[in-house]
């Protein structure tokens, strides 16, 4: 039993029966839920609703990463923009990063979503994101010089908080302070901008209406950081600033939850854009080394003020291997020479901070966590191209820990535990030929699809995407005419 899901006759001596049964149980549910073309079914044989897999024709349809972040969330986003007439981020801020080529012009997006390059499109900043203005405001330029019309399309919520320049010293110092334990954050004041929202003295876009409003918990906010962490600051200075970004920030100020819910009772539809991942969730992810938002499916709902029962498509990105960045554990890394080659055929370095990424085997049971919190309709496997040029790839498909393989779907709360698993790996050979030229799920080579079948296997969810290349148009569909 175990040999026949695991691929591997050493896991089959494990005395966890129990595991054995779950698993067999597992793979004979998606076997029978898997269409030829990986299109999931219904228990009656009937076709589950290309719009539940696709993406297509949802009233709300959510993007969310499933590994450590840098997926390639923005590509699928990007494809599906299309056909939506609001995109919306819902959580982080600009410690989040897709790099969209369009016409030859490379657009790095940390804060404005990805409908803004579609001029017919409505984008909303919610209130789960905090405000880097700055940043959102250079972004903003760059549409401009590109000749991309951008007047009435953003809506920024009124209750989003802003950012501000102290809580990037206070990142800076903080994240200098654990020296080779460093979490990895962006320094961008990411977390301190939170804090100051959870400790409810932070300062929201809303407020910038009220001068004297906002001057005064500007001013009470950055005295109260100051005596915290102890640092010169030139508070006036940036009231200035903040008086001209109010003059742009406010024609776009509106009460966003509100004309979300309105514009879905009118039958308008949302593409919710998650940044960072699951694995990076403050609640579930492998604390301490997350973000500092909720980066799950719960944040949708937190993020932008709709309610679960409106997300009718949710679409787990998935690299076609595994890498994070900062410090933690990193169950599947490779510390070798293949691990250096990944890096550099998929271009792993951060778009925001340049960072190299570290870099390893995909971790089916990450993947089998991640879907258990987020319940992936579909999963879209991105990069794959990058294991082409491989004559062998491992697969994750599972932890022991302590000499017992651990169930589906659980992930060890503690670093010291993760940090301890052994992973158990099945090898499945390359296909050693380019596929960045493949126009259909049929085109790839026999090799990358039973990998790609393993994956459908090992996690019960459908691909309906697959990247294959590095162009805004690299993308194949599974099972459905890509529109």
């Amino acid at each position: 039993i175990n040999a026949e899901y695991m691929g591997t006759n050493k896991l089959a001596k494990s005395p966890n029966s129990k595991h054995k049964l779950m698993m067999l149980s597992r793979l004979s549910s998606v076997r029978s839920s898997l269409g030829k073309s990986g299109i999931a079914r219904a228990s009656n044989g009937s076709k589950r609703g290309v719009s539940n897999v696709s993406g297509y024709g949802a009233k709300v349809c959510a993007i969310l990463g499933s590994q450590w972040g840098d997926e390639g969330k923005g590509k699928l986003v990007d494809i599906l923009a299309k056909k939506y007439d609001m995109v919306g981020r819902f959580n982080g801020g600009a410690n989040a990063g897709h790099t969209l080529v369009v016409n030859g012009v490379k657009f790095a997006f940390h804060l404005l979503p990805c409908g803004m390059l579609y001029e017919d499109k409505i984008n909303v900043i919610g209130n789960g994101v905090v405000l880097d203005v700055p940043i959102m405001l250079k972004e903003l330029q760059k549409l401009h010089e590109n000749g991309i019309n951008t007047d009435g399309r953003l809506k920024i919520s009124n209750r989003a908080h802003l950012l501000f320049d102290a809580h990037k010293i206070i990142d800076g110092r903080q994240e200098a302070a654990l020296k080779d334990q460093n979490i990895g954050t962006t320094k961008k004041g990411i977390g301190p901008c939170y804090s100051s929202k959870a400790t409810r003295n932070g300062v929201r876009v809303g407020d910038l209406a009220d001068w004297n409003t906002f001057i005064a918990k500007h001013t009470q906010l950055i005295e109260d950081l100051q005596r915290q962490h102890s640092f010169d600051y030139n508070i006036k200075e940036e009231q200035e600033k903040f008086k001209a970004f109010r003059q742009i920030l406010m024609p776009m100020t509106i009460d966003t939850t509100h004309y979300i819910n309105t514009a879905l009772r009118e039958g308008k539809t949302l593409l919710a854009e998650g940044a960072n991942a699951a694995l990076l969730d403050l609640d579930f992810g492998t604390y301490p080394y997350v973000t500092s938002s909720s980066t799950t499916a719960g944040g949708i709902c937190t993020g932008l003020g709709i309610a679960p029962s409106k997300i009718e498509c949710t679409i787990g990105v998935v690299k076609a291997y595994t890498t994070r960045v900062g410090s933690g554990p990193f169950p599947t890394e490779l510390l070798d020479s293949t691990g250096e080659n990944i890096r550099r055929v998929g271009a792993e370095f951060g778009t925001t901070t340049g960072r190299p990424r570290r870099c390893g085997w995909l971790d089916l049971p990450v993947l089998q966590y991640s879907h258990m919190l987020n319940n992936y309709n579909s999963i879209n496997i991105t990069k794959l191209d990058v294991l082409s040029d491989l004559p062998e790839i491992k697969i994750g498909v599972s932890y022991s820990l302590d000499g017992a393989i651990l169930p589906l779907g659980y992930m060890p709360s503690t670093l010291q535990d993760l940090a301890r698993v052994k992973v158990n790996y099945e090898t499945l050979p390359g296909w050693r030929s380019d596929i960045s030229k493949c126009k259909s799920y049929d085109d790839l080579p026999s090799a990358a699809k039973a990998y790609l079948a393993r994956i459908e296997q090992l996690m019960g969810v459908p691909i309906s995407w697959v990247g294959v290349g590095a162009g805004r148009e690299d993308m194949v569909s599974n099972g459905f005419k890509a529109q």
